[in-house]
């Protein structure tokens, strides 16, 4: 289980009225993200749904601190977000989020075991424990077949597996999680959503995953519909198999 940050009782994760607005080449600005409101808790698992272009990797972005929102509030763990220094936004995305992407990026000169350790590894914990948390976190999910395995050797839906146990190194709070199964066929697709699932519900994690699997979608707690940049509703979710 991952320790609570202070402030628990707080949202992990709140949006509110978020803006982002790019300006390509210099011409007329444009609102990718037009206000949006989200909030989320430890042990929840959100979707975000909605048609290319909505603006949801846009969103996922500025939730996870890789890009800065241009309007709107975003805290984070009862921390203000915006304007936060380079530095504490690298420190806070290291120690507190987890990635998982729709590419697993996993480093193939590296066995699984060392992958699924890089995040501690760059934290700067001695190689031994970040190894054997490494361990641990293959075998919690089924994956310790894998440890000395190169990705190479494996399927896409081991490799997205092993990234989803990569991105719980660290002890985050906060899982992020881009069309993590857009690349794989149904089964494995299901297997990842689960295990998706597991973050919340074993781990205490907040869990966002945008998808354009309405159906997977639905098994989380809520779905939030994106279309042109704004949310139009937060429904509960369907009843988890």
């Amino acid at each position: 289980m991952a320790e609570k940050p202070d402030g628990a009782e707080q949202p992990v994760l709140e949006a509110l009225g978020l803006v982002k607005a790019f300006s390509p080449n210099g011409g007329p600005g444009f609102e990718v993200l037009r206000g949006v409101d989200l909030t989320l808790h430890r042990g929840e698992m959100a979707a975000i749904v909605g048609p290319s272009g909505s603006g949801k990797s846009t969103l996922l972005h500025c939730l996870g601190l890789m890009d800065d929102p241009t309007g709107g509030e975003l805290s984070l763990f009862g921390r203000p977000a915006r304007g936060m220094p380079e530095v504490d936004r690298s420190r806070l995305r290291n120690e507190a989020i987890g990635f998982v992407f729709q590419f697993d990026s996993m480093l193939p000169e590296f066995t699984f075991l060392e992958n699924v350790a890089m995040p501690g590894l760059l934290r700067g914990a001695p190689a031994r424990q970040a190894l054997e948390r490494s361990r641990e976190l293959l075998a919690a999910f089924g994956l310790e077949g894998l440890a000395p395995r190169f990705p190479r050797h494996s399927s896409g839906g081991e490799r997205q597996r092993a990234a989803i146990a990569r991105a719980l190194h660290n002890r985050p709070a906060l899982v992020l999680a881009d069309e993590p199964t857009g690349n794989l066929d149904r089964p494995n697709g299901e297997l990842v959503f689960k295990d998706l699932r597991r973050l919340a519900s074993e781990f205490g994690a907040a869990v966002a995953v945008v998808t354009h699997n309405e159906a997977a979608a639905a098994s989380c707690d809520r779905v939030h519909h994106l279309r042109d940049g704004r949310i139009l509703e937060g429904v509960p979710g369907g009843p988890r198999p």
